[in-house]
C-alpha cells in the first residue's frame, strides 16, 4: 500500500467515527513562547486541553508535521544512526476533546490496526501503566489493562512505568496515563528465537512502538501535585513513518515510499550507493531525513539564521551537508536539487511545498554555498591550531572556539585529527561545550507557580479594537521568575484592551488604576494558548478589586500606524516589482516596520522610490478602514484576501481593507490611512536567497527623522562656512583628501626605499641565518612592503619589525620560504607566541604574519626573544 493511500485510510476511518479532518498545523510555531516548533501532534490542541477554549468539535482527526531537535523531546543525534528516528515526521492522530475515553480509544485503534490495516495481531504488543510508588503513588491504570484483555492475549500485554506510560505535556498541565501499540516486523525464525514481548522498549530496529494512546485526565501543578481535570479528553499519536514501513513490509522506515524516491536522487547526484557501507547509509539516512526537516521549515516562514528557530534549522541543514562532505565527497551544494523530488513526493499532501519550492531552492542553494565557505575557512583554521601544537593532544577548548565560532563541526575536527596522527582532548571540548550549556539554561531559567483562580469559568474577551481602556477584573494570576526578568507577574482579566503580540506586532502596554488610586503598569502583553497574559512588576493590593485597565495611547497609535503601512506597503510591491511578491515576515513595533518579502533581485533606488510614492499616495489618499469580523474563510478570501504560508487560520477570519488592499489580519489598525501622516523607507537588503528586507518608518518617526536631516545639513553647512552648494564643496574636499592620500602613500614608500639601504647592512649573521629585529616607523602596509623587498634576492632572511601606530603595537615576521621549509619555521606561530609581549596575538602565514596588541612598550621585549627562534 502506497504511503498516501495509507494516510488517506487513517483519516477516512475517523471521518467515518464522526471525527472531524482538521489541516496540520504549521511545523514552526509562532504565538506560544513556550515551544520553537510542534514536536507533538497535540501542541495545536493545547488550550482545548488547558480549559482556556471549547473545542467547536469534540472529535477531530488530522496528520501533524512534527520536528523534534530540541529540548525533552531531542532526537537528532540519533538520526541516520538507526532506521527509525527522525527530525521531521508525520504524526497521525486522533482526538476526543471530552467526548469518548478509553473504551472507544483502544477499541478503534485495535479495529484500524487489525481489520483495516490487516496488520498480524500476533505481532502485536501493548503496554498498560503499572503504577507508582513515588510521591504520586499512582494505581495501576486498570480500566484500560481490563479492556485490552477483551482483544488480546495476556501475553501480548505488558506493564510500563512511569517513563514510558505515563505522558506529560511539561512540567505542568495535562498529564495522563497512555497504552502504546508496539509491532514485532522481525522474520518467524527470529521470533522463534527471542519473544518480541522482551524486545519492546529496548531500543531494537524491527521490534518499535507504533501508536500511543494518551488518556489525559490529570493536571500537574505547579507544586508536583496531580488534581483530576474537570473533563477526559483522548490524545493518541502514530508515526506515520514506521507505519508505512509495516504496511509495506520493509525493515527500515528509510525503506518506504516516503524516504526511496529522495534517497534514488541522492545516490544519483553523489554517485554513492545505498546499503554498500554504515558510513555512507549513515550519510544518506541524514541528508534525507534533514531535507524534509528543512524543506517544510522554510515552507511555513521560517529560514535559517543565527538565532532562535532560525539556528535550528541551521544547524539541521549544515549537519547534512557535513555528512555529505564528509562520506560522500560532496564539495559542491547539492541539497537544493532534492527539493524537486521531495515536493513531487509529498506535494500532494501539503502543498506548500509546491506553492513554496522555488524558494526553498533558493535559500537551500545558498546555505550550502556558505557551510562549505565556512568548512574551507575551518580546515584553514585547524591547520594553524596543529601547526602550533605543542604535542600530539590538541587542546578541547581550542577546538570548541572553532566549532562555537566559526560553526566547524567537532566530529570532523576528530577525524581530520585522527588522520594526521593527531588526537582530541575530549574531556576538554566536553567541559566547554557544558560551560556554555549552563550559562545558557542558567539564563533562561523560568520558574512558574500555579494560577491562583479568582473567578471560576470567566471567559475572556478582548475589546481592545474599540476601546483603549475598560473597567475589568482579575480573573488569575501567577509568579514568574527569570535570570533574564526577575520577578513578574502574569494577569488575565475577564476584559482586556491590550492588544497581545502576534502577527508580528508587538504586545501593548499601559497600566492598571485600582479604585484607591494605586496603579500598577503593564510592561506587554502576550497570547498563550489562546489566552492574553499581562506582564507586571507587581500584583495590585486587592486582587478582587475593579480595576480601570488603559492602554498607551501613543504606543498603540503609533504601531497601528505602522502595521497599516506593511499593508499599503505589501499592496505597493506586488504593483511595483509584480504579483510574485509574497509576504515573509513583518515586524511592527511603535517606532519602527520590517517586512520581510519574495523577490528574486535587489530593489532599485528608483523602484523603492515608486514604492514610497504609491504607499504614500494611499495616505493622502484618506482612505478608510474596513473591517469585517469572524467572517467565513472563504468569503474572506473570495474578497481577494491572500492567506499567508505558515499561518495557522481558523475557520472565521478578520479582514482588514484599505482602498485595494485587503488582507487577513487580527492587528490594530488606523481608522484612516490618512492618520499615518508619512512613509519613508530606511533600508532595504537581502535576508536569504530570494528574500528582501524593507525597514521603515511612518508619523512621529518621519518628522522626527526629518527633523534630524535638516538638523545635520545645517551643521554640515556650518562647517563648509555655509557653502551656498554643499554637495559641491564636499565633492570638492573628497578630491583634495584623494589627492594627499596619494602624495602621503608616495612619500612612505620613498621613506620605505631609504630605510631598506640602511637596514641591508645592519643585517646579522646567525647560524647562516641573515637575521634583524628591530622598531621602526612605518604603518603596518608600509611594513610589508618594507620586508618582501628586503627579502627580494635572499633565501636565508628572518626579519621580525615592531612598529606603534595612534598607541597600538604591531609586528611583522618575515621568513624566506626557502628558509622556513628548512627549518621548519613558522612565521604565524611566531608571532602569536611573541603577541604575548603587547598584548596581543594574530597569525598569518608560515613566511609572513602579523600580529596586533595594545602594549607598545612590550614591543623591546619581542624583539629581544626573536633572535631565540634560529639559534
Amino acid at each position: 500500500m502506497k504511503s498516501q493511500e495509507i494516510r488517506s485510510q487513517f483519516l477516512e476511518f475517523f471521518k467515518n467515527k464522526t471525527h472531524k479532518i482538521v489541516s496540520s498545523a504549521p511545523m514552526v510555531i509562532k504565538d506560544d513562547p513556550t515551544l520553537m516548533f510542534t514536536n507533538a501532534g497535540m501542541n495545536q490542541f493545547k488550550e482545548f486541553f488547558l480549559g482556556n477554549t471549547e473545542a467547536k468539535n469534540t472529535r477531530v482527526v488530522d496528520t501533524q508535521k512534527c520536528l523534534r531537535v530540541s529540548g525533552k523531546h531531542n532526537d537528532l543525534e540519533e538520526v541516520g544512526k538507526d532506521t527509525y528516528h527522525h527530525t521531521m515526521f508525520e504524526m497521525l492522530g486522533n482526538w476526543s476533546f471530552g467526548d469518548y475515553f478509553k473504551e472507544d480509544a483502544i477499541s478503534w485503534a485495535w479495529e484500524l490496526l487489525t481489520k483495516v490495516f490487516k496488520i498480524d495481531e500476533s505481532s502485536l504488543y501493548v503496554t498498560v501503566f503499572e503504577g507508582s510508588k513515588d510521591k504520586d503513588n499512582l494505581e495501576m491504570d486498570q480500566e484500560a489493562l481490563d479492556l485490552w484483555k477483551k482483544i488480546i492475549p495476556e501475553s501480548q500485554i505488558l506493564f510500563g512505568n512511569k517513563k514510558d506510560n505515563f505522558w506529560e505535556m511539561g512540567d505542568q498541565g495535562p498529564c495522563g496515563p497512555c497504552s502504546e501499540i508496539h509491532v514485532d516486523i522481525r522474520s518467524a525464525e527470529e521470533k522463534a528465537k527471542v519473544s518480541g514481548a522482551e524486545l519492546v522498549n529496548m531500543d531494537h530496529p524491527q521490534v518499535v512502538e507504533i501508536w500511543n494512546l494518551v488518556f489525559m485526565q490529570y493536571n500537574r501543578k505547579a507544586n508536583g501535585e496531580l488534581e483530576n481535570l474537570p473533563a477526559k479528553h483522548v490524545d493518541t499519536g502514530m508515526g506515520f513513518e514506521r507505519l508505512c514501513m509495516v504496511m509495506q513490509g520493509v525493515q527500515s522506515n528509510y525503506d518506504t515510499d516516503v524516504f526511496t524516491p529522495i534517497i534514488r536522487e541522492i545516490e544519483t547526484i553523489t554517485n554513492a550507493e545505498y546499503n554498500k557501507n554504515e558510513d555512507t547509509n549513515i550519510a544518506i539516512r541524514v541528508i534525507a531525513d534533514h531535507i524534509r526537516a528543512v524543506a517544510f521549515s522554510i515552507a511555513d516562514g521560517q529560514l535559517p539564521s543565527n538565532t532562535g528557530a532560525g539556528y535550528v534549522i541551521r544547524r539541521i541543514l549544515r549537519r547534512a551537508i557535513r555528512y555529505g562532505f564528509t562520506f560522500l565527497n560532496t564539495k559542491e551544494p547539492f541539497m537544493y536539487r532534492l527539493v524537486n523530488v521531495l515536493t513531487n513526493t509529498m506535494g500532494d499532501a501539503f502543498p506548500e511545498l509546491k506553492e513554496q519550492k522555488q524558494l526553498i531552492e533558493n535559500v537551500v542553494k545558498e546555505e550550502e554555498h556558505s557551510f562549505l565557505k565556512t568548512l574551507d575557512q575551518g580546515l584553514v583554521l585547524l591547520d594553524s591550531v596543529i601547526n602550533s601544537a605543542s604535542s600530539k593532544t590538541i587542546d578541547g577548548r581550542k577546538a570548541f572556539e572553532l566549532y562555537d565560532t566559526y560553526g566547524f563541526p567537532i566530529d570532523l575536527t576528530a577525524l581530520i585529527l585522527s588522520e594526521r596522527g593527531y588526537t582530541l582532548d575530549e574531556k576538554g571540548f566536553d567541559a566547554a561545550m557544558q560551560e556554555q550549556k549552563n550559562r545558557s539554561r542558567s539564563a533562561s531559567e523560568v520558574s512558574k507557580e500555579d494560577w491562583e483562580v479568582l473567578l471560576q469559568d470567566a471567559e475572556q474577551e478582548f475589546v481592545g479594537y474599540d476601546v483603549l481602556e475598560t473597567n475589568v477584573r482579575l480573573v488569575k494570576y501567577r509568579k514568574v521568575t527569570s535570570k533574564k526578568e526577575g520577578k513578574q507577574y502574569q494577569l488575565v482579566f475577564n476584559i482586556t484592551p491590550f492588544y497581545a503580540e502576534g502577527g508580528g506586532q508587538v504586545g501593548d502596554k499601559g497600566y492598571l488604576e485600582a479604585q484607591n488610586g494605586d496603579v500598577v503598569y503593564i510592561l506587554d502583553t502576550k497570547k498563550e494558548n489562546n489566552e492574553i497574559i499581562h506582564f507586571a512588576k507587581n500584583l495590585p493590593k486587592n486582587t478582587t478589586d475593579i480595576f480601570k485597565a488603559v492602554v498607551d495611547v501613543k504606543q498603540r497609535q503609533r504601531t497601528a500606524s505602522n502595521h497599516t503601512a506593511t499593508h499599503l506597503l505589501h499592496q505597493a510591491l506586488r504593483e511595483v516589482l509584480g504579483t510574485h511578491v509574497e509576504q515573509k515576515g513583518s515586524a511592527v513595533h511603535s517606532k519602527y516596520l520590517r517586512f520581510d518579502f519574495s523577490h528574486f533581485s535587489k530593489v532599485t533606488t528608483e523602484q523603492l522610490k515608486e514604492v514610497e510614492d504609491f504607499v504614500n499616495a494611499r495616505i493622502e489618499g484618506n482612505l478608510p478602514l474596513e473591517e469585517k469580523r469572524n467572517i467565513p474563510m472563504q468569503e474572506a478570501l473570495d474578497a481577494g484576501a491572500m492567506a499567508l504560508f505558515g499561518e495557522k487560520y481558523g475557520d472565521t477570519v478578520r479582514l482588514i481593507r484599505f482602498g485595494q488592499s485587503v488582507e487577513l489580519c487580527g492587528g490594530t489598525h488606523v481608522q484612516n490611512t490618512g492618520d499615518i501622516w508619512h512613509f519613508k523607507i530606511k533600508s532595504e537588503g537581502a535576508v536569504a536567497s530570494g528574500i528582501r528586507r524593507i525597514e521603515a518608518i511612518t508619523s512621529d518617526a518621519v518628522k522626527d527623522f526629518y527633523a534630524d536631516n535638516n538638523e545635520v545639513l545645517t551643521d554640515i553647512k556650518e562647517v563648509l562656512n555655509n557653502a551656498k552648494d554643499p554637495v559641491k564643496a564636499v565633492v570638492s574636499l573628497q578630491e583634495e583628501n584623494n589627492k594627499l592620500k596619494k602624495e602621503i602613500e608616495q612619500l612612505l614608500k620613498d621613506k620605505a626605499k631609504n630605510l631598506k639601504g640602511d637596514l641591508l647592512n645592519e643585517l646579522q649573521d646567525v647560524n647562516g641565518v641573515q637575521f634583524l629585529a628591530k622598531k621602526v616607523d612605518l604603518d603596518p602596509a608600509g611594513i610589508k612592503d618594507l620586508c618582501f623587498n628586503m627579502g627580494a634576492n635572499a633565501t636565508n632572511m628572518f626579519l621580525l619589525f615592531g612598529a606603534e601606530n595612534n598607541g597600538k603595537a604591531t609586528l611583522s615576521c618575515y621568513i624566506s620560504k626557502e628558509l622556513a621549509a628548512e627549518k621548519d619555521l613558522n612565521a604565524g606561530a611566531i608571532v602569536r607566541e611573541l603577541g604575548k609581549y603587547i598584548q596581543g596575538g594574530g597569525g598569518g602565514q608560515p613566511f609572513f604574519a602579523t600580529a596586533g596588541g595594545k602594549n607598545p612598550g612590550g614591543i623591546a621585549e619581542a624583539l629581544d626573544k626573536a633572535i631565540a627562534y634560529i639559534k
